[in-house]
């Protein structure tokens, strides 16, 4: 084991731990590197440090929902994209309504998403983004039927590289940052994809879910009122 005695031979260690990690690393985690203790300030200053050595490089050391990461800079992702072989499909317009009410509204219901969105909500798109980690179960409402409570996840920051739900983008930025995101992470299959897109079915209701577009331009989860003789959303829970 090689001897540790100056700034720069733990700082070194921290930048191979990182480097190596497949996930972000929590403080928790990268303390149990060395024998010795430090306190708090020190392993900023020795973080902040190693951010620095990093800065005018094309990777950025970056402090995330659930830990540290190395992590390349969005000004080079075009570059990138360019050694993929395909590209993967985007998430449908009624998966990122859905997305971006519940990261803005949170904790929610699925009949809460209802209510906003004007339309029924397919089980599939909860489903896709529990696939994808972005959000979770995190109770049940103290109402009929105890209707889940839907939240984001510390995944979801991490994807979107933010610390905590304080630094969410405005409402008229998250779209643009979601489409940045999907060019680095695995979306759902094109057939998946194609399915919530034409509207899969309602659990029992059998009509198909219609999909009206939120205007995120405007900054407001706003949609339209439904027209005569439209039905409300079946099954809405919450």
């Amino acid at each position: 084991m090689l001897p540790l005695h100056k700034p720069e031979d733990y700082k070194r260690v921290l930048e191979t731990a990182l480097l190596a990690a497949s996930e972000p690393l929590p403080l928790a985690e990268l303390k149990k590197l060395f024998d010795h203790e430090f306190d708090d300030d020190t392993w900023r200053t020795l973080l902040d440090d190693l951010r620095r050595d990093w800065s005018g490089r094309g990777a950025e050391l970056v402090q995330l929902a659930s830990g540290w990461r190395f992590q390349t800079r969005p000004e080079y992702q075009s570059y990138l994209d360019r050694l993929k072989n395909d590209k993967p499909p985007k998430y449908s317009r009624a998966v990122m309504e859905t997305l971006s009410i519940i990261a803005y509204r949170q904790p929610v219901t699925r009949g809460d998403i209802e209510d906003i969105r004007g339309v029924a909500v397919s089980p599939n798109i909860l489903k896709t983004l529990e696939g994808r980690g972005w959000i979770d179960a995190v109770g049940h409402r103290d109402a009929p039927g105890r209707p889940a409570l839907y939240a984001t996840t510390r995944k979801f920051l991490d994807d979107l590289g933010l610390r905590s739900l304080t630094e969410l983008p405005p409402l008229t930025e998250i779209e643009r940052v979601m489409d940045l995101g999907q060019s680095a992470i695995p979306e759902v299959s094109p057939v998946q994809a194609r399915a919530e897109e034409s509207g899969a079915e309602h659990e029992g209701s059998g009509q198909p879910t219609e999909q009206r577009p939120v205007d995120l331009a405007t900054g407001q989860l706003d949609f339209p009122e439904r027209e005569a003789g439209e039905s409300a959303p079946t099954g809405a829970q919450g």
